[in-house]
């Protein structure tokens, strides 16, 4: 870019000279061009343009193309988005500003890249903006529209089947009971009251109230009882009984599931597409979202609610309104991250509104009123259903860490198992050194006695060697009495000699 004013660019004039192909072709020049290889590629960049993260590629293509700064010389680098040119900034240390001429060279960049025409440049635009849609609409298990599609189309097949079921046990019970079929209108208490009869002059007072429980009327348990003392109907032999016993049983089951299978329907109308069905309602919703085929001559939306209680002259364009608020609704569904019924419920009042314009006459309010409130109080919704999520999140993380707390805790329990073996062993050990002891104790006493008896016997040697010792001394001493009387008489004569 040459030169262009950041504040200058609002002026209309400037504006009108950026959609001037030769005059912006003068400010603005063709740097550099980096095509993508492959849609993959484009989708990728897309998504982290969109992200505000700067990709592998487009970082390559700034290194190579961008200029060298330096002290003197500065680059600014323009963007169209400013997360994206912050992340640029950061990573690559880059100057970038924000302004409006990037359209400029968007809507003249087939001038600037040769072999590039308005045609191919809008097809692949096309194909980049659906794929970047797919991706942006999150894949979500419990959003799956497929059950809905198979659970509309087999409830459309059970009231075919029941209805057919119903009349035909009707005219087979009819046979043996007639009047039944006057007094019980409804099929699947039908069948239930045929079940349970069985044959008609068996009734008795004791079955009042589980009639009473099965038609939810004591007036009309009174009437079945009344008209079965005089019934017009058949005897019938008891293996008769016995089939339609069973195939009314079969009946009552398939309405009872059929009535399942109508709930399973409306919890998952409200997972995927709630505003949609509070608009319109489970079914009629459902049905819209069964086939891509061609809609029926009236149209899916022709049993609305609001269609009947519109007047003849006005059907046609309370039709086309609630269509208009259908298709709001279900993109509202589509691409809203957290799912609520504010903006159904709000679109629902619109339509009463229109109704009664076209009735009455009263004009009802701007569509940009409502959708303001509708914001707001689907902001705060948002914010309480972010809360309990969090808490629930909070909870299951407590419950994980207490969880991980006990499974830290239990091997030290079984530390104290091995402990408390090792006290049972060390007990064991201690009997079997006890026993061992007492073996040991037993073996000593013996020992004992032994020694004892050599101690004695050493005791007798010893005393009998005393014995022998002390009559030594005694001979001894006459020894010494009989040398001492001989030197007395050797002295003695010496003596006398003299």
């Amino acid at each position: 870019v040459q030169e262009f004013e950041e504040i200058g660019a609002f002026i209309p004039q400037v504006e009108e000279a950026v959609k001037d192909s030769t005059k912006f072709m003068k400010v603005v020049n063709l740097a550099g061009f980096r095509a993508f290889k492959n849609a993959a590629a484009a989708l990728e960049n897309i998504n982290s343009i969109s992200e505000g993260i700067l990709s592998q590629d487009l970082s390559a293509f700034l290194q190579t193309n961008m200029p060298n700064t330096g002290k003197k010389k500065s680059v600014t680098l323009g963007v169209s988005d400013p997360k994206l040119g912050t992340a640029i900034s950061e990573s690559l240390g880059i100057n970038v500003t924000h302004f409006g001429l990037i359209r400029g060279i968007r809507f003249h960049l087939t001038h600037f890249i040769k072999g590039l025409n308005s045609a191919s440049m809008k097809q692949t635009e096309l194909g980049l903006g659906h794929s970047y849609s797919r991706g942006k609409v999150k894949f979500n298990v419990n959003r799956v529209d497929n059950m809905i599609i198979q659970s509309i189309a087999l409830i459309d097949q059970l009231d075919k089947d029941i209805n057919s079921f119903a009349m035909r046990i009707r005219e087979w019970y009819s046979y043996h009971f007639p009047e039944l079929a006057k007094v019980v209108t409804d099929n699947y208490q039908y069948a239930l009251c045929a079940s349970y009869i069985k044959n008609r002059n068996l009734l008795n007072q004791e079955m009042f109230d589980k009639l009473e429980e099965i038609t939810g009327d004591s007036e009309k348990a009174q009437a079945i009882f009344d008209v079965a003392r005089m019934s017009m109907g058949m005897d019938i032999s008891p293996i008769d009984l016995l089939n339609i016993e069973v195939f009314a049983k079969r009946v009552a089951s398939l309405a009872e599931y059929r009535q399942k299978l109508a709930a399973y329907l409306r919890s998952k109308m409200n997972a995927v597409a709630p505003n949609l069905s509070t608009l319109i309602g489970e079914v009629v919703g459902a049905r819209a979202l069964k086939t891509k085929g061609k809609t029926p001559k009236y149209g899916l939306i022709y049993h609305s609610a609001f269609i009947g209680k519109a007047a003849v002259a006005n059907k046609g364009r309370i039709s086309r309104y609630v269509a208009n608020k259908c298709s709001l609704a279900s993109r509202i569904d589509c691409f809203a991250e957290v799912q609520t019924t504010v903006f159904g419920e709000k679109l629902k009042t619109q339509v009463e509104d229109r109704l009664k314009f076209y009735e009455v006459g009263e004009l009802p309010r701007t569509n940009l009123d409502v959708m303001a409130e509708a914001v707001v109080a689907n902001n705060e919704v948002v914010k309480k259903i972010v809360k309990k999520e969090n808490k629930k999140k909070r909870k299951l993380l407590e419950m994980q860490e207490q969880s991980e707390e006990v499974e830290m805790e239990t091997p030290k329990k079984k530390k104290k198992k091995k402990h408390n073996e090792e006290v049972e062993a060390q007990n064991g050990n201690t009997t079997l050194e006890i026993s061992l002891n007492e073996s040991s104790l037993g073996e000593s006493a013996k020992k004992k006695k032994k020694k004892r008896k050599h101690a004695e016997e050493e005791e007798e040697i010893s005393a009998n060697q005393s014995v022998n010792v002390d009559s030594s001394l005694i001979v001894d001493d006459d020894d010494e009495k009989v040398s001492k009387k001989k030197k007395k008489k050797r002295k003695s004569k010496s003596n006398e000699e003299e």
